[in-house]
């Protein structure tokens, strides 16, 4: 990976808009992108790069209700255009953008849609609601973060693993107890059964979905969701773009109801920072896939 001179997108067609980038995400998504592990329709040389904030500098034929300047944020994969968001435009679907609240930073709005979207999505597959006792996994994790918020939003009583320097942070997130993962056999000490359990750290499956009662429901995003057993429903989930989702999201984010821990680096420094985030080294307090760029666009 290495820093290009690329032309600009072609474009628009039908359908599509091209956005002058204020903010891209990064995250370890993104190394699957760059392995072709996650097809994402990537045609080398391009820019990486599966989300995003920016502006609408051109508009395609049968885009209704969009215009040019209007500010917006989107998670778009396949990329209709061939490159990504790390880049000054990216052409992308009309249908997949969300308007970007006047309170809400590009930084901000560049580094949500994946990880929010993912949450969501999973919290909605698994069913979560007032009555669920859930299980999040992993959860100082950008991702697994914003799923602690959303559920105890909704009511849930969430018990969530990770590391001991966590703990006061996730409490104040919302979740109700959280269990030490650095502790040999963690799931030892959890007591009780949950309806629902959320795996957001690779490994992690095979220990919650023990503590998934008979009948229970189990959703990964780290593609090792178990056989299931004893009646549990067990499922990996890929985020898919959803405007009408991430509108939701941006709108939480704006009004101070959804908390999103976001690092600032500069288009330069991107090739080293995507190793970092990859390797689950990024600087902010998740320590998992919350380091993004803006600027230098």
């Amino acid at each position: 990976m290495e820093l290009l001179t690329l032309p600009d997108p072609v474009g628009p067609g039908a359908g599509t808009v091209v956005l002058a980038v204020q903010a891209a995400g990064i995250g370890p998504w993104d190394a699957l992108v760059q392995t072709g592990d996650w097809d994402v329709s990537l045609r080398p040389p391009a820019a990486l790069g599966v989300e995003g904030s920016g502006t609408v500098t051109a508009v395609g034929e049968d885009v209704i209700g969009i215009t040019v300047g209007d500010a917006v944020l989107v998670h778009e994969a396949p990329l209709p255009g061939g490159s990504g968001f790390w880049a000054q435009q990216v052409l992308v679907n009309a249908g997949h953008l969300a308007a970007r609240p006047a309170d809400l930073s590009p930084l901000l709005a560049g580094a949500l849609p994946v990880a929010g979207l993912t949450a969501l999505q999973a919290l909605r597959q698994l069913g979560v609601d007032a009555s669920t006792r859930l299980l999040i996994t992993g959860a100082s994790g950008v991702t697994a973060a914003i799923a602690v918020q959303l559920a105890a939003q909704l009511g849930a009583n969430v018990v969530a693993t990770a590391a001991a320097l966590h703990a006061e942070r996730l409490r104040r997130l919302g979740a109700a107890e959280v269990v030490d993962s650095h502790a040999t056999d963690w799931a030892v000490f959890v007591e009780g059964t949950f309806d629902a359990a959320f795996v957001a750290v690779y490994g992690t499956a095979a220990a919650a979905i023990t503590l998934v009662h008979d009948g229970g429901r189990l959703c990964s995003i780290t593609s090792d969701a178990q056989p299931s057993v004893r009646g549990i429903e067990s499922t990996d989930m890929y985020v898919r773009p959803d405007a009408g989702q991430l509108s939701y999201l941006a709108e939480l984010c704006a009004t101070g109801r959804l908390e999103l821990d976001t690092s600032q680096v500069d288009l330069e420094a991107g090739p080293s920072v995507v190793q970092q985030v990859a390797a689950g080294q990024s600087a902010g307090s998740g320590g998992h896939c919350n380091a993004w760029w803006i600027g230098g666009f």
